[in-house]
């Protein structure tokens, strides 16, 4: 067995269905080899990054880690946004890098960088891949990156490393298998205190508002689970942060709507007297100022930085656990839910627009009416984030995929291959601006190539909408944000995607039902009246 061989061992026993990437020509090509011989696919994209995102949105749609391979240099640099995207989104991804071989160390200064020093500020652990130490080190990266706060980990892998009999045997499965907690048992240079932190019991007893924030960290099904029986044991009503859409269901007599710290939600926080922040991670929200006057606590498996959420306490433990403790001490709640369930669909109509044109608010609702039940969506960055965060609906976490920590654009399709290929027989639906897409248009022919259900959504109206609309709030003349028209329906073509084109409300119904038969992917060129956007803008925060 070779070193190769043992990474791809280890891989498959932390539940990693697919290997996302660009190799180059040396270790790369071991790895992909060494996966060959255990069907472990390997899934050529179009970018470095495209890699990474597919990955990290394979690892939020499965519940296990995400692998992707670069090769050195200027693969390295290239990787560096997906990477980051999964850092800040807290998804576990192993990230494996070629470089050049021991016996030249130091003799080649040719696509020469320190890859450990360009990533360390972007991974929860960054190391070159030793013989001697390859299992240790193997399971130490692995366990780091499925211990929470999840997050990216890299190894550089030297080809005359990668090709090298271990010293080693493979009796002991060491993977990490579904995430979970108690990943923390092994060897990790994580380190964060998980001592359950005090609090002053008299901030729930007295509570007779409790309102729960729901974030990213209760992604989990027990987690998820035991915030709803918290809900309904108790009545109380749950805002969900983007990443936490599903935890509790849109449909849900709790639900409270979307909290980002913007504006619009601010009439149900207000009707509140204490905020429960369950899994709640400051990353997830709009850098403003919090304004709330209620005490906040905090409950969840890790620590979370405090300087903008000023959390009164933090329970730092098991979710469950944290949230029957809760439940324990709160006396009975006077919270009407069904007022709550009103303020939520005034939310939402304010977001309407009264043009008879396909606005942006009119494809979303087109759109979930006939998908949302049955597939699973990944958002991109961008204007039209806004309706699709408000108004599509999930049931279960992680049925919405988004880059909400990094906010990159250029998420949407990649993640929508990611998800994809975790379940073929499952249509994703990717909606993204026509800008994103061209950040990462090469991956319209990795679906292809992959023969993959994804339904591109491009909301086409050629321009940098959200950016467009905040040069206008500040009175700009907008400029460097118009795109030249693409012709979507022959990029489509020319790619093997299967093109729609919608300019109305009817055109875009029937091109959903249509691309909803098709075997492979699917682009809808959604052609929207922009209009509405800056009224939604400062609508929704402001």
């Amino acid at each position: 067995m070779t070193i190769a061989d043992l990474i791809v061992t280890r891989l498959c026993e932390a539940g990693v269905t697919a290997i996302f990437g660009v190799p180059g020509g040396g270790s790369n090509l071991d790895l992909i080899e060494a996966a060959g011989r255990v069907s472990l696919p390997f899934v050529l994209t179009a970018t470095e990054t495209g890699g990474a995102i597919a990955a990290l949105a394979q690892s939020e749609a499965s519940g296990h880690l995400g692998a992707c391979l670069t090769t050195l240099g200027p693969g390295v640099a290239s990787v560096v946004n997906g990477i980051g995207c999964a850092l800040l989104d807290r998804a576990p991804l192993v990230v494996f890098t070629d470089t050049h071989p021991t016996s030249s160390r130091g003799l080649f200064t040719h696509q020469q960088l320190d890859h450990r020093a360009l990533l360390a500020p972007v991974t929860k652990w960054s190391s070159t891949l030793q013989v001697e130490s390859a299992d240790e080190d193997l399971c130490r990266a692995i366990a780091t990156a499925t211990t929470p706060p999840f997050g990216p980990v890299h190894l550089d892998v030297a080809p005359d490393v990668a090709s090298r009999p271990g010293p080693f045997g493979l009796g002991e499965t060491r993977g990490s298998g579904p995430l979970g907690p108690g990943k923390a048992e092994r060897e990790t240079p994580a380190s964060d205190d998980v001592r359950r932190a005090p609090h002053d019991d008299r901030l729930f007893t007295s509570a007779r508002r409790p309102l729960l924030i729901v974030g990213l960290g209760t992604r989990r099904r027990n987690d998820a689970l035991a915030v709803r029986s918290l809900c309904e044991e108790r009545s109380l009503p749950a805002m969900v942060t983007y990443k936490a859409k599903g935890v509790v269901p849109d449909d849900h007599p709790s639900f409270a709507g979307v909290f980002t710290n913007a504006a619009i939600e601010a009439p149900i926080v207000a009707g509140a007297d204490l905020l429960i922040g369950v899994g709640l991670d400051p990353v997830e929200l709009i850098p403003r100022r919090w304004s709330y006057p209620q005490p906040v606590v905090y409950c969840g498996t890790w620590r979370v930085d405090d300087r903008h959420v000023p959390f009164a306490a933090q329970m730092i433990g098991d979710v469950p656990t944290s949230l029957k403790e809760i439940e324990d001490g709160l006396p009975a709640t006077d919270w009407d839910l069904s007022n709550v369930r009103q303020l939520v669909a005034l939310q939402r109509r304010q977001l309407a627009s009264a043009s008879d044109g396909l606005t942006p608010h009119r494809v979303v609702s087109i759109a979930a009416e006939r998908l949302a039940s049955r597939c699973r969506v990944t958002v991109d960055a961008g204007a039209h984030m806004f309706p699709t965060t408000m108004l599509w609906p999930v049931f279960e976490p992680n049925q919405m995929l988004i880059s909400n920590g990094l906010s990159t654009m250029g998420f949407a399709l990649p993640a929508a291959i990611g998800a994809a290929l975790v379940d073929r027989g499952r249509p994703v639906v990717a909606l993204t601006g026509d800008g994103g897409l061209l950040m990462c248009l090469g991956e319209l022919l990795t679906a292809a190539r992959e023969r993959l259900r994804i339904i591109v959504i491009v909301f086409n109206d050629a321009a940098l909408s959200l950016i467009k609309v905040k040069q206008q709030q500040k009175q700009y003349t907008p400029t460097g944000v118009d795109l030249s028209p693409a012709a979507w329906r022959g990029v489509a073509e020319a790619f093997g995607v299967t093109p729609f084109t919608a300019s109305s409300a009817a055109e875009l119904e029937q091109s959903v039902e249509m691309a909803l038969d098709c075997d492979g992917p699917a682009l809808i060129d959604a052609r929207i009246d922009p209009a509405d956007y800056g009224s939604m803008l400062r609508t929704i925060r402001g």
